[in-house]
């Protein structure tokens, strides 16, 4: 039996198993990283694991990084205490080929991992400590979009965030004012530059990521917290960059197979570790695809990212890359099959792929209906992207990926993954009787909110922050299965249509919102309707 944590007392057994090691010394790179990181990674999660782990140990292993990073989390302190600690940071990734077959890696470039929240206050001292050194040159990010939302649906600030710009950064509580607080004690220290990378899955990520941090900073020396210096030094792009970034790789969570796989090949502590509706694990399973554009704005430095397979660009491409990917290529084409998945009780995107039906949509979300209004970044090709997308990946039977998990936090993506289209559509003057798919996906979302599936069935729908609200406000107008009356559906769904911080529009001056309203009239009208409605659109 070889053991993850203590992987280095089994060098030559798990390299006869075939698994590959680290090509660094470990112990030294991290005793490094512990003292001072030149990299803190923000997020812990699956994706960390199992893409940016990887890109530092690649650096790592090719001389150019002699410093393990730093993981941190600011909203719970779970995978800190129960992931990382009790396997020494080490991490397992797990490639999942189309084939069934399974590359093992061992990662070991995390040095040291942290609770970096006021709640911690040892962890918190550290971090900011951290941040006080000028040898930090970057901080990395996966906190998913809602990390960086600070208002709810109607513009106004949550209560928590509002009551840290009041009482200033020591009651920094959202992660936006914990990374404001960090900047402040990087400023008083002497106003060291750094790079904060959001590698989130959403557009223009750096921008939104700077506006937030600014708000909080803002908020602060208007309550005359902080001085008008430190609002200077972290608008200043030379001195506090926020690089835009592409990433995609898709990572679910581990799969009960895979552990059994491992189980069976002798490792003998890697069991699943339950945290709601997410699963973790020592190890990380994820595709072998792999892309991550970044912006090259580094004003202290960086390590040779490239070394890790990283396109370092400019801004504008990267703006085309992500633009290519999260608003026609992937992310819109994920979402559809999140929606109709759970509608159609589907566990795994991969089952979803042998529905002609659901591959109909997807196919006519990228090619039809993005693709016309896509700007080619040149360092990836838009079509052969979509080409391995619907023929390799999303079809791959290894990747244990779900609707349900996809269909987390929809309200928070809507807006990029539809709305930058529509709008798209708008501003080139195109018309909107050519778009099908993006109003049956809406639709089908509005469907997915009362929670039943397309067979009558009662579902939990997947975390999202405005759940409530949206089921509410379909409550409150009497919408719920079978209900098909056009005037109590407008009278119900309009303020949803209509709102622009949930699609980044309004549908109804788009030209869309009572083509919505008609579609989902058919998918409510009963239980088959969701698959009828479906067959009348998609089929040729």
């Amino acid at each position: 039996m070889v053991s993850l944590k203590q992987w280095q007392q089994s060098r030559d057994e798990l390299a006869n198993m075939g698994v590959k090691l680290p090509a660094f010394d470990v112990d030294a790179t991290r005793e490094a990283g512990l003292k001072q990181p030149r990299w803190i990674h923000f997020g812990g999660g699956n994706l960390y694991r199992a893409f940016h782990a990887e890109i530092a140990q690649d650096v790592m292993d090719a001389g150019e990084l002699d410093r393990g990073l730093v993981v941190v989390e600011t909203f719970s302190p779970f995978t800190i205490d129960e992931v990382y600690a009790p396997y020494d940071q080490n991490i397992l990734q797990v490639i999942m080929h189309e084939d069934g077959t399974l590359d093992e890696r061992v990662l070991a470039s995390t040095a040291a991992s942290f609770f970096c929240n006021p709640k911690r206050p040892e962890h918190y001292e550290q971090v900011k400590t951290y941040f006080e050194s000028d040898e930090l040159q970057l901080a990395t990010f996966t906190i998913t979009e809602k990390g960086y939302a600070l208002k709810n649906a109607a513009g106004e600030f949550f209560g928590y965030v509002a009551d840290e710009i009041a009482n200033g950064p020591a009651a920094a509580a959202s992660t936006m004012g914990i990374i404001a607080a960090l900047l402040l004690a990087r400023y008083n220290a002497g106003a060291a530059p750094i790079a904060l990378v959001s590698t989130d899955n959403f557009s223009q990520n750096g921008r939104r990521f700077r506006d937030a941090v600014l708000t909080v900073v803002e908020g602060w020396l208007k309550a005359g917290h902080v001085e008008q210096g430190f609002v200077d030094y972290v608008s200043d792009e030379a001195r506090v960059s926020f690089p835009w970034s592409m990433i995609d790789r898709i990572t679910p969570n581990p799969a009960e197979d895979v552990a059994k796989t491992l189980a069976d090949e002798g490792w003998s502590d890697l069991p699943l570790i339950p945290n709601g509706p997410v699963n973790f694990a020592g190890f990380a399973n994820t595709e072998q695809v792999h892309y991550l554009v970044v912006e090259d704005s580094f004003p202290n430095g960086r390590p040779a990212l490239e070394k890790g397979g990283v396109i370092l660009t400019d801004r504008e491409t990267v703006d085309k890359a992500d633009t290519m990917k999260v608003t026609t290529c992937l992310n819109p084409l994920h979402t559809g099959l999140a929606v109709y998945g759970c509608l159609l009780s589907y566990t795994k995107i991969a089952d979803e792929m042998r529905d002609p039906e659901l591959v109909a949509l997807v196919k006519r979300l990228g090619y039809g209906e993005g693709m016309p209004v896509v700007v080619d970044p040149k360092v990836i090709d838009p079509k052969q992207f979509i080409d391995v997308l619907v023929e390799h990946r999303l079809p791959n039977p290894s990747l244990p990926d779900a609707p349900q998990r996809i269909a987390q936090d929809t309200s928070q993506k809507l807006p990029i993954r539809y709305g930058h289209t529509i709008n798209a559509y708008l501003s080139a003057g195109k018309s909107m009787d050519s778009l099908v798919c993006i109003p049956l996906v809406i639709a089908g979302w509005l469907r997915y909110l009362e929670a039943k599936t397309d067979f009558g069935e009662d579902f939990t729908p997947s975390p999202d922050p405005m759940l409530e609200e949206l089921q509410g406000k379909l409550a409150a107008g009497g919408i719920e299965l079978c209900v098909t009356d056009t005037v109590a559906i407008h009278n119900a769904v309009r303020p949803i249509l209509s709102n622009k911080e949930i699609f980044d529009c309004d549908l109804y001056e788009a030209g869309l919102g009572e083509r919505v309203e008609a579609m989902f009239a058919e998918l409510n009208e009963g239980p088959g309707a969701v698959r009828a409605t479906l067959k009348k659109y998609l089929t040729a």
